[in-house]
């Protein structure tokens, strides 16, 4: 059976914030459910398992599931959040012998290798632009505005007739970058905001406001908001649309038809 794992979902500080006594930041503080870490899922089934996305919380994600090594992991874009702990898998792929897997657009990976040059002696960096197949899933990538962050990448995945795509860093996307979200059993999306007020130009991920519209055009059967600041509560009861959730850290979905 195919399942989705959802290890982090936070935007790119995590929840809490080092420097907040917001009433989230400090619920969260005490272990409670807005804890959240940086994003990352892992996709599971028979056919195998990998990563989307090492951010440096990766190893406390690693042990709070019980897992002591990953062997593959794709990666949507270059920002430290969603990187940051490559050179700790690449240290464990040193000590167990193994060599990773790392999965990206070639782009990606020369940004990756300029930062950290000395990963691909214990990870082989392969390119996905043409597309590739993991664990049983046909995967294609393309580029998607990452607003006043430049771009990332979201993947669409699909398997025995269940389709769904990962995109937890865009905003404002065009009508060419949402063409591979039609069609999809699950849509898994970043919010970083219920609503977010500072001026747009600065902005880099949607908000659930916007997302609204968004959901309403690509029409997923469901779908769940991740990348969510310290401005999120779950515990809210916000007016989301039918068959919208909050990712929660630990949160687990079968990725296959009913």
């Amino acid at each position: 059976m195919n399942s989705l794992i959802f290890l982090g979902t936070g935007d790119a500080m995590g929840v809490p914030r080092v420097y907040c006594d917001c009433d989230i930041c400090l619920e969260a503080r005490a272990e409670g459910i807005n804890r959240r870490f940086r994003s990352s899922v892992m996709v599971d089934g028979a056919a195998g398992q990998f990563l989307i996305d090492c951010g440096p919380d990766w190893r406390k994600q690693m042990e709070l599931i019980g897992q002591r090594f990953t062997h593959k992991i794709l990666v949507t874009h270059a920002h430290f959040d969603h990187i940051g702990g490559l050179p700790e898998w690449a240290d464990a792929c040193r000590w167990t012998g193994t060599k990773g897997e790392m999965y990206a657009p070639l782009v990606v990976l020369e940004l990756i290798q300029v930062q950290f040059p000395w990963l691909s002696k214990h990870i082989d960096m392969i390119a996905v632009d043409e597309g590739i197949s993991l664990a049983g899933w046909k995967i294609t990538g393309w580029k998607v505005n990452h607003g006043h962050n430049g771009y990332s990448y979201a993947y669409r995945l699909e398997q025995d007739g269940f389709a769904w795509a990962y995109c937890s860093d865009s905003i404002g996307l065009g009508t060419e970058e949402k063409q591979p979200l039609y069609g999809l059993d699950l849509l898994v999306l970043g919010t970083s905001f219920y609503h977010e007020t500072a001026e747009y130009s600065t902005r880099s991920v949607y908000d659930m406001v916007e997302a609204e519209q968004l959901i309403s055009e690509v029409k997923p059967v469901e779908a769940v908001y991740t990348h969510m600041s310290h401005h999120v509560d779950v515990r809210s009861n916000y007016p989301l649309p039918a068959g919208v959730v909050l990712a929660q850290s630990g949160m687990k979905l079968i990725l296959e038809k009913e």
